[in-house]
């Protein structure tokens, strides 16, 4: 699954420079995840980072968007030129 930023985000700014693959940007009211662009970290780290150091805890797994372990190392090896 992609992961998504609910509105408890308090914009602080720490989860944006902490995604490998560039997925996390600023939107009208909150920061957003662009679901094409995540991986949940993998092939990057064991853990998703800006869940990691989110200090609200609003970063859940996007159910619209579901995604097998197979299925976002791809991506990741898409997204990183590797395939």
């Amino acid at each position: 699954m992609s992961l998504i930023i609910t509105d408890e985000c308090i914009n602080c700014d720490v989860c944006e420079p902490e995604c490998p693959n560039e997925a996390i940007s600023q939107g009208e009211e909150i920061y957003v995840i662009d679901p094409g662009k995540c991986t949940e970290c993998v092939g990057h780290y064991d853990e998703p980072q800006c869940v990691q150091v989110c200090p609200v805890d609003c970063i859940p797994k996007d159910k619209n968007y579901v995604e097998t372990e197979e299925e976002l190392m791809e991506k990741y090896l898409v997204l990183t030129g590797q395939l």
